[in-house]
């Protein structure tokens, strides 16, 4: 049997990052950057003010201040996107606003609230250093300086950068495109009427939902019949359109598991037992042309669950060349449970806080891998060694969360606020 960490370097050792392609700026958002990319601008692009004042000639100013104001004509006004050229003569000062280009001459602004703010001929109270709330042109970035070094995440301050240095598109590691293929005749999508011996597809749903949380995306939901020539042809045409390709069911050792029979010998797929619970059964491989990863998982939703996050989100990263972190946590157990002998366990838990601060962690439901109900209560998966036959109340437990930290922890600083405002109240006169 394999470990789980030789299973998912197994995994990753197959793993590229798929093509490069060049993109506007505003639909790059969460890939990332396959070379440097420098500035086609400098930014500033133009000297401009920075605050809402009056551009003056310091030496117009001398000796100015409360006590003796300087009082000079206004020539008139400079809005943000003027284009015209101004000159600022000896004695006058602009009415200028914020982000307003400097006139010629003008060497320093008086901001606002140090004058009367009198449109025409203000009273002047300072004398202000030399560029006084100018915002000089290049004194942010200069034409050709670095902007994202190769290796970047887009995000939302990425873009407004790239568009303010005059870039229009970029090259990057291009979106990684996900089908997902739920097997068994048992299953019905959701909606549609559930028979005898039928069940709802919630896994289909499910890894739609974790893919997308992962930033790929979902190019197909879809549903493989317990039948060889029908799977066969759906996957192979899935080759051709994905990335990456994720079953689940039809892995393990019976007579109906057909993804198993029909992938078995293609590519570099292989099918092993991964000392883990849940999630035994485990197959991957690269098939096709493309060289599409291929993620078996099994049917199980705990388990299809446990094997995305503990395989399949990190070849989604390096498919699409990112680096996630932030998703390892630890915690103390507030009561024992059991944990599977030989076999790296993940238990769902939810969490709270200790009397310290740290996250104080409990089971969440039952234990069974066919359980679906208690996966809306889980934050974390527990992670317990192969060697442990249980976790001890007290003792300290290695998190996987399900859901990001900052989501946590609001929902506990809430409960705290609620808990403490309750036993605010409870103490009142006249509360009993």
């Amino acid at each position: 049997m394999r470990s789980v960490d030789e299973h998912l370097d197994a995994v990753l050792a197959q793993i590229e990052p798929v093509a490069t392609v060049t993109l506007p700026v505003r639909r790059a958002l969460g890939l990332v950057t396959t070379t440097d990319v420098h500035s086609q601008a400098d930014l500033p692009r133009f000297d401009n003010s920075s605050m809402d004042g009056y551009a003056v000639r310091r030496a117009d100013l001398e000796g100015a201040s409360g006590e003796s104001p300087v009082v000079l004509p206004v020539t008139g006004d400079v809005a943000a996107g003027d284009q015209a050229r101004h000159v600022l003569e000896p004695g006058q000062v602009w009415r200028i606003m914020t982000g307003a280009p400097m006139p010629e001459g003008a060497d320093a602004v008086v901001k606002v609230e140090d004058t009367d703010g009198h449109p025409r001929e203000p009273q002047l109270r300072v004398h202000p250093d030399e560029g006084a709330n100018i915002r000089r042109a290049g004194e942010d970035v200069r034409t050709g300086d670095l902007v994202l070094p190769a290796g970047s995440r887009i995000g939302a301050g990425e873009i407004a950068a790239l568009l303010s240095a005059g870039i229009h598109e970029v090259e990057v590691i291009g979106p990684v495109r996900v089908a997902i293929l739920s097997t068994g005749d048992e299953l019905v999508r959701p909606g549609d009427p559930v028979g005898p011996g039928q069940i709802i597809d919630s896994n289909g749903p499910m890894l739609e939902a974790l893919v997308r949380e992962a930033g790929a995306y979902v190019v197909h939901v879809g549903h493989l019949p317990d039948e060889e020539s029908a799977t066969t042809r759906t996957i192979h045409r899935m080759l051709d359109h994905a990335d990456v390709i994720i079953t689940t069911g039809g892995v393990s050792k019976g007579e109906f598991d057909i993804v198993k029979k029909v992938l078995t010998g293609q590519g570099s797929m292989e099918f092993v037992e991964v000392a883990m619970q849940p999630g035994k059964p485990q197959g991957f491989g690269v098939l096709g042309r493309r060289d599409v990863p291929v993620f078996t998982l099994p049917g199980n939703p705990v388990s299809t669950l446990v094997s995305f996050e503990v395989f399949v989100r990190p070849a989604l990263q390096r498919r699409g060349g990112r680096r996630e972190g932030g998703r390892v946590a630890r915690g103390l157990a507030t009561t024992g449970w059991r944990s599977s002998p030989d076999r790296q366990a993940y238990t769902r838990v939810r969490l709270d806080r200790d009397a310290t601060g740290e996250y104080a962690v409990s089971p969440a439901g039952g234990a069974g891998s066919h359980l679906v109900a208690p996966l809306a209560m889980a934050d974390a998966l527990a992670v317990s060694a192969p060697e442990a036959t249980e976790v001890t109340a007290g003792s300290e437990v290695e998190l996987l969360l399900l859901r990001p930290r900052a989501e946590i922890d609001a929902r506990l600083d809430a409960e705290a606020e609620r808990d403490a405002v309750t036993v605010e109240a409870a103490g009142r006169p006249g509360s009993r």
